[in-house]
Formats: structure tokens, sequence, C-alpha cells
């Protein structure tokens, strides 16, 4: 994955609001052009050629392709994530679930099952072969089950799950069912096996409510 470094230092955060922008602009474009072909298939030429950069600025904001496609990493959790909202924030609730699992299948119907998931998709090509990308994505990961395991937390002090449901436990299984969904919808181009997973982990979430 790796592409030679630039002449500078790289990788800083631009002194002036034009740089700032010029930086997000090659973040946004890098982020799409990698969702569409994968990080191998992704050159600095095609970036630059996206971006409408000289190798020079693309090199006096990021130390190399890794530097970069680690501010992608970020960038497409951050996407993911503003897509979602305000469903993860209310999540404390067996409607807020449901609510949340809707919005997910529907986002996907939009896309038409292309690309899966922004973040697992990095994940899936970049978890064996870049361990720094792998920690990123795992962080990333972490983040976004933070929002499940808040509400559910939630539930259980309210008292609607059991006093030994686990959360942590909970969340961990919606969250691969989710991402389990996302790869089998992609693949299938159809929503129905994201429907599937999720209904079945929302049901297991349910097997622990207090009220039977």
């Amino acid at each position: 994955m790796h592409e030679a470094t630039g002449p500078t230092a790289g990788g800083t955060q631009p002194p002036t609001a034009h740089g700032a922008a010029v930086r997000e602009r090659i973040v946004d474009a890098t982020a799409d052009l990698v969702f569409a072909r994968g990080v191998a298939r992704t050159s600095l030429d095609d970036i630059r050629a996206a971006t409408g950069t000289s190798k020079s600025q693309l090199y006096h904001y990021f130390r190399d392709k890794d530097d970069l496609i680690r501010a992608v990493i970020d960038r497409q959790t951050q996407r993911v994530l503003d897509a979602q909202l305000p469903d993860l924030e209310t999540l404390d609730s067996f409607k807020g679930l449901e609510r949340w699992r809707d919005h997910v299948v529907a986002l996907q119907q939009e896309r038409d099952c292309v690309g899966g998931c922004p973040v697992g998709s990095l994940a899936n090509e970049l978890s064996d072969t870049d361990d720094i990308a792998r920690t990123d994505l795992l962080g990333s990961f972490t983040r976004w089950q933070s929002y499940l395991e808040s509400g559910l937390s939630t539930m259980r002090e309210r008292g609607d799950l059991r006093a030994d449901a686990d959360p942590h436990v909970l969340a961990t299984a919606v969250m691969t069912a989710l991402q389990g969904g996302l790869l089998l919808a992609k693949t299938s181009r159809s929503v129905r096996p994201l429907a599937i997973a999720l209904d079945m982990a929302l049901s297991h979430v349910r097997c622990h409510s207090s009220i039977q």
C-alpha cells in the first residue's frame, strides 16, 4: 500500500483557512475514490487528478499514501455516524433500536446496496496488511458501537432490560450482525440479508427484556 514519501515533511495541520479547505477537499475526494475502487486500486496519481493538486501540494498535507488513508478512515467513520444521526442518539429503547434498524436498511436500499459499509470495506482490505490502519479501524467500530452500548446501558438502568444483561456483549452482537448483513447485502445486491441479520440481533436483545 505504501507509496514513496514526498520531498517535504508533510502531514502537519495547515496554517490557513485556505489550506484547511484544500486538505479537506483532498480527503473527501480520496474517500470517494477509495469507496468506489478500494485502497490498492487508488493511486496518488488518481488522487492528484481528482483533486487538481500537484505532487508538492499533496505531500505538504500528507507524508505518504498511508498518512492520507488514515485521514480517510477518520472521514469515512464520521460520514457513517453522521448518516445515522439522530437515530444513534436515541438507541435507549426498543422503539429507538427498531427505528435505527429501519434507517440503516433504508440507507442501503437508497444506494442499491452498492459499496457496502465504508468502514467495513476498509477493514476488510487493510486489517491484515496495515496494523496502524487496523487499530484505527478498531477505534472506528468501537466509537460506532459505543452508541449502542450507551443506549442499552440506559435501558438496563431504567429497567427495560434485566439486571444481568450485558450492554457490551449485546452491542457487540448487534454490530457483528450489522457488518455481516452489510457484506451480504453488498454481495447479493439485496437488503434482505441485512434486514434478517438486524432482526435476529434485535430479537436477541429483546430476550433480555425485563418484561416477558
